[in-house]
Parts: C-alpha cells; sequence; structure tokens
C-alpha cells in the first residue's frame, strides 16, 4: 500500500468520524431540546424522557432542523416563539458537543 493510499483511508476515516460526530451531537442537541420542552410543558420523569425522545425522531420527517422546531413550537403552543426555540437549540447544541466530548 503506499503513502497516498494510506493517506485516503485516513481522510475517508475522519470523514466518517466527523460525520458520526456530527450526527450525534445533533441527536445529543435535540434530546437536551426536548427536556427543556418537558420541563415548560410540566412533564417530569418518564414522561419528560419520553417526549424528549419524540422530539429526536421528530428530526428524521425533513433534512435540517425546522421539522424539530415545528414539533416543539407546536407542542409548547404559545409558550415559546420559533425563534426562542432555535435560539435555545443553538445554545444546546454547544452544550452537546461539550457533553460528547467529555465522554470520549
Amino acid at each position: 500500500m503506499t503513502t497516498f493510499d494510506d493517506r485516503e483511508h485516513a481522510f475517508e476515516a475522519k470523514f466518517a468520524h466527523d460525520a458520526e460526530m456530527v450526527f450525534r451531537a445533533e441527536a445529543r442537541r435535540n434530546k437536551l431540546v426536548g427536556l427543556w420542552a418537558a420541563e415548560i410543558l410540566g412533564k417530569t420523569g418518564a414522561d419528560a424522557d419520553a417526549y424528549a425522545i419524540e422530539v429526536v425522531k421528530s428530526d428524521f420527517e425533513e433534512a435540517g432542523h425546522e421539522d424539530v422546531v415545528r414539533k416543539v413550537a407546536a407542542d409548547l403552543d404559545g409558550k415559546a416563539t420559533a425563534d426562542e426555540i432555535r435560539a435555545k437549540m443553538a445554545e444546546l447544541l454547544v452544550v452537546a458537543k461539550e457533553q460528547l466530548v467529555k465522554e470520549a
């Protein structure tokens, strides 16, 4: 195997790892957003966890995160605007990344 082949495989592995980390960070962020929204809705314990899982699953409806924003905004029914939800998502993405780094 040549040096070029080694470098190619290394870049492919790094790309796959980076893509997995982005996916995991976004899924973790969505769970944290779900827990945040569950608290606003007065859900606790298993109900809050179940709601957070619903939020994570809602992200698979379409590309991007607007499907999550729509679900949470509809569920909160005026208790938070779409812009507030997007801001919370941005804030919690940082938290999610920090959590993943600590776990690694």
